[in-house]
């Protein structure tokens, strides 16, 4: 057997425990996580926090169009190239683990999962907010929301490990790439971002709305 087919074993492997680690118990509070949708108040705390410490308009032009390609440059690597060329079926599809994935109300996602998009976007947002932002309680939280709305993914068995993993680092690589085109732009063109001003009180926002939101889907 080949190193690539030991190294997909053990990614085989790792998912089955690590998706049978699963209980009823946590079966909403994992669907809610890997949902965009429940992170919208986060999303908007942040901009907030974003526009607040800087209100120059060409900063928030720059600022959206910028954060607009990390995203979209994460999602179209991670599904519109990297699924449909690798064609590697994800975990609730693959024959041979038929019966080893546990399942959360049916949910199986798309035939092929590699590399995960949740991990990519997430991360390639996480890191360009980072940093851009260079403040800790921001960081922190940006990176833990990443790291729980990846792992959903391996709970709920729609991605093996590998795919995280890589997911994220293709997500890391892009959004510090996009960082570093928009420094060089803001210092060919005098564009200001002032980051003193994301040290204050709004530098706690974050954190407070994503522990609110963390606290909301674990009751609902």
């Amino acid at each position: 057997m080949s190193c690539l087919d030991d190294i997909i074993a053990l990614d085989q492997h790792v998912l089955v425990y690590l998706n049978n680690l699963g209980t009823p118990a946590l079966d909403g509070f994992m669907r809610h996580a890997t949902n965009t949708a429940t992170w919208i108040p986060l999303a908007v705390a942040l901009l907030y926090v974003i526009f607040r410490g800087n209100k120059n308009w060409r900063f928030i032009v720059s600022f959206i169009v910028a954060f607009a390609l990390v995203v979209l440059f994460a999602d179209q690597f991670s599904s519109g190239f990297c699924k449909g060329f690798f064609h590697r079926f994800r975990p609730t599809h693959e024959p041979l683990l038929d019966g080893m994935v546990r399942i959360v109300d049916n949910y199986r996602g798309g035939l092929y999962g590699f590399i995960s998009s949740h991990a990519a976007n997430t991360f390639a947002v996480a890191t360009f907010v980072t940093l851009l932002v260079r403040v800790r309680p921001i960081a922190v939280t940006i990176f833990a929301w990443a790291c729980l709305s990846s792992y959903s993914r391996i709970y709920l068995g729609v991605h093996y490990p590998g795919d995280i993993l890589c997911g994220a680092l293709a997500g890391i690589v892009i959004g510090w790439g996009v960082y570093k085109v928009m420094v060089w732009l803001y210092a060919r063109y005098g564009i200001v971002c002032d980051r003193e001003k994301w040290s204050d009180w709004t530098a706690y926002l974050l954190p407070a709305v994503f522990v609110l939101t963390l606290i909301t889907i674990a009751i609902i």
